[in-house]
């Protein structure tokens, strides 16, 4: 493209995309406007939409343009430039309202979080957002986002950042982040007026996403009422499955970052205990016959299991290492859907890959009923239903689960023995045919 194209032209081939209903002419405006978007111009033809704000579909061009510009084409831009851009984007970004549509929001947060990690000399920019945005409940939404994506953003193969302005940015981040806290907690008090937990997802991800980089005061988030509230709300049913999918989400990430628990020690133990309140809100779920929610508690328990591993392995049945939390997950296993047991698969694979370096046959010994009674539950969830006639395809979900099971099996088998893993699976065999035939 060699010059600027007029904003008139710009506007009719956006209405031809979305609008016209001649095939032809759609894909002739989609390759012309993708031409537009690599070009130069499309800095400021995007501006220039953003500020007519005529239409959605001109808006979300405009602002789907900027964000991809500042991320692939931000060297295109002298220096000089960087810092009227970042006003401009915040003007922007000052005139969204309840109804401006969220996907434009979203991508235009994204352009200004991909700005802050690329602009060397906006110092301190996390906090230059909440300070401009943290006091007016109009912006809460809008600056969770901004919180949200600036973690995720950091590490995002898409960002082309240097190993050292990467470390730059942890750093600052660490820094603010108990300022971060502080402000999710006073949110998280707000959010009490809200029945359809719109603020309570947001708090949720972003702590997600700041557990996920690893910048965290752990010290400090042990002693947090986020914390807190979060067992307290899974510990009951009565919770739409999007707001427990990303409380989930939060606590998996929470027990991922304290893998290194001797590292994290307040946090650690608050957090397992935290974990031993929740298998009757598990079995609750099972009782409704909520698949998602049996989903999002085995996770929970696999990944407490995998994270306090090296405890349950060197010390078992002391602080960390208590084995109750074999029983979760064996719990989990025997769920009548064999989709729950597979996800705690990792876990007796890395279990049995910890046994087997330490050659301990005291220690084998003591986990060997917990793996007879997986391989009680894996034969029942193999067996096939009475009127299935075809041995199952190993391409489909069933026959790649048993596909799945055949290979647990051989990492463990050692801990049990040939010979009586064998016993076992005939005698789970013999009273399943003897349950089926009553039927």
């Amino acid at each position: 493209m060699q010059a600027a194209p007029s904003l008139e032209t710009v506007s009719q081939a956006i209405q031809v995309l979305y609008h016209n209903p001649d095939v032809t002419a759609k894909e002739k405006a989609s390759l012309w406007l993708g031409e537009l978007q690599k070009s130069v111009f499309a800095w400021e033809i995007s501006d220039r939409l953003l500020h007519l704000n005529a239409d959605l579909e001109s808006c979300y061009f405009a602002a789907q343009t900027m964000r991809t510009k500042v991320q692939y084409s931000f060297h295109e831009l002298p220096s000089t430039a960087h810092e009227s851009l970042r006003n401009s984007l915040l003007e922007h970004i000052d005139k969204v309202t309840e109804a401006t549509n969220h996907i434009i929001v979203t991508q235009l947060c994204l352009a200004i979080v991909d700005l802050a990690l690329q602009m060397v000399t906006w110092k301190n920019a996390t906090q230059e957002l909440i300070q401009r945005f943290g006091s007016s409940s109009h912006h809460i939404p809008l600056l969770l986002d901004f919180l949200k994506f600036l973690p995720e953003e950091v590490n995002s193969r898409s960002m082309r950042l240097g190993a050292n302005r990467r470390q730059d940015i942890i750093n600052e981040l660490t820094q603010t982040a108990p300022l971060v806290l502080q402000l999710l907690t006073g949110y998280v008090h707000q959010s009490e007026a809200d029945p359809e937990f719109h603020l309570q997802c947001g708090v949720y991800k972003c702590l997600t996403s700041w557990f996920n980089l690893g910048t965290l005061p752990t010290a400090d988030i042990a002693q947090s009422e986020l914390l807190t509230g979060l067992f307290q709300v899974l510990r009951t049913s009565q919770i739409p499955g999007s707001y427990h999918e990303i409380l989930s989400d939060c606590l998996c990430a929470a027990l991922y970052a304290v893998e290194d628990f001797h590292k994290h020690a307040v946090l650690a133990p608050v957090l397992f205990e935290g974990v031993l309140t929740l298998p009757a809100a598990y079995q609750a779920s099972v009782a409704e016959e909520d698949l998602d929610k049996s989903i999002n508690y085995c996770r929970i328990f696999t990944e407490a299991a995998e994270s306090f591993l090296d405890a349950i392995v060197f010390t078992p049945n002391q602080a960390l290492g208590d084995l109750r939390l074999l029983d979760l997950l064996l719990m989990c296993v025997s769920h009548h859907q064999y989709e729950v047991s597979e996800i705690t698969f990792n876990f007796w694979y890395r279990l049995s890959e910890r046994l087997a370096s330490r050659n301990d046959a005291e220690k084998e010994a003591l986990f060997k009923p917990y793996v007879e009674k997986l391989l009680a539950a894996l034969c029942h969830h193999c067996c096939m239903e009475p009127d299935e006639e075809d041995i199952p395809d190993d391409s489909d979900d069933f026959g790649h689960f048993r596909v799945q099971v055949a290979e647990l099996i051989k990492d463990v088998i050692f801990l049990v023995g040939s010979a009586n893993c064998f016993a076992q699976v005939t005698i789970a065999t013999v009273d399943i045919m003897m349950y089926l035939a009553t039927y």
